[in-house]
């Protein structure tokens, strides 16, 4: 069979609950979590259709009624999705193990947490090149002990993984981004309906056979939205054009997207960027000043004062309100006059935004 020059075929790990996404995990699937409201999961779809994706097939595990009944066969992304979901965690091979009906020839994986503008068609082209089992994208990071770093020759053959490491071990700042590009054959090494982790697991065990497997380092746009302050990182960078999205809106610094359906007071006043979800209404003299989204439904009370914040769809916001690096939820309320910097809010419970940008 000829290989095919783009990744046709890829496999997205859309993970379990996101424990480090509490509380907005509580409510919603970490991956239909709205990023300039559609769901993150889609973004991340359309982002490998627009590198030649025909096929994607999406590995899941937590809630995954919502998430299909959601997508459900692709066709209106102009692909074909695939499901497998877990009946126990397996890991991050394991999963691509479960999957493995549905992978013939060169395939990308794509963890469902990250969000990146990094090139796999110039990635493949690398993996063809070096003739490699596996290809691993590496991306650069000031401290890389919350991560796996990848020890590397200057060829790009990869040498050692440490996960994981402390400060006086550290020996590159190249760490795996998440993004992998795979032959087929590599799967025979993961076991069956086993917990098995690309990290702990297939490479170093690729190594220990000598197997080819490569690092492709890449400085382009990297983040893992694992924490509810990464997230409202991306959709801040995303307003303010830091980096875009194949699905998302032409934005900058000052462009103001306005859906339909919305209601707004003519002594209101939107500074952009900032992106107004359908149906929402704004009351008189509110101040929005992006970088903003609000979802669909949202209410702005009079007088209210709202900037660099994220609302999820029916979010209110009472008169009088000063809101400032926030995160609401969907259906979170806030009370008329309250004055709230650097929190995450939901209908239970508000929680400090550890690390407002």
């Amino acid at each position: 069979m000829a290989k095919p020059d783009l990744l046709t075929q890829a496999v997205i790990l859309v993970g379990g609950q996101g424990t480090r996404l509490k509380p907005l995990s509580d409510y919603l699937p970490k991956a239909m979590m709205p990023v300039l409201n559609r769901p993150f999961l889609e973004h991340a779809i359309v982002y490998l259709k627009k590198l030649g994706a025909i096929e994607v097939t999406l590995a899941l595990s937590h809630l995954p009624e919502s998430i299909r009944d959601y997508f459900g066969d692709g066709s209106s992304l102009g692909l074909r999705l695939n499901y497998t979901v877990e009946d126990n965690p397996l890991g991050t091979a394991g999963a691509v193990k479960n999957a493995e009906a549905h992978l013939n020839h060169t395939f990308a994986v794509l963890n469902g947490d990250i969000f990146t503008d990094l090139d796999t068609t110039d990635m493949l082209a690398f993996h063809r090149r070096q003739k490699a089992q596996a290809t691993i994208a590496l991306t650069w990071v000031d401290n890389p002990s919350a991560f796996g770093i990848v020890e590397t020759e200057t060829s790009g053959r990869v040498k050692r993984f440490m996960e994981k490491p402390s400060p006086d071990r550290i020996t590159t700042n190249w760490i795996n981004a998440g993004i992998y590009i795979l032959e087929p054959e590599v799967l025979h090494h993961i076991p069956v309906n086993t917990h098995y982790m690309f990290e702990r697991g297939l490479f170093p065990r690729l190594l220990e056979l000598g197997e080819p497997i490569y690092g492709y380092p890449f400085r382009g746009y990297w983040i893992d939205m694992g924490t509810p302050e990464k997230y409202w990182r991306l959709n801040c960078d995303l307003l303010l054009k830091k980096t875009s999205s194949p699905i998302s809106y032409e934005f900058g610094p000052d462009r103001i997207c306005i859906q339909e359906e919305v209601t707004i007071s003519p002594s209101a006043k939107i500074t952009g960027p900032a992106l107004i979800g359908a149906r929402c209404r704004i009351g008189e003299k509110a101040r929005i000043q992006g970088p903003v989204i609000l979802g669909p439904g949202c209410c702005v009370g009079e007088e209210a004062n709202i900037e660099e914040a994220i609302l999820w769809s029916e979010a209110s916001v009472g008169a009088g309100v000063s809101l400032k690096q926030c995160i609401l939820s969907s259906s979170s309320s806030i009370e008329n006059k309250r004055r709230l910097t650097g929190l995450v809010v939901t209908p239970d419970q508000e929680e400090s935004l550890e690390k407002p940008l």
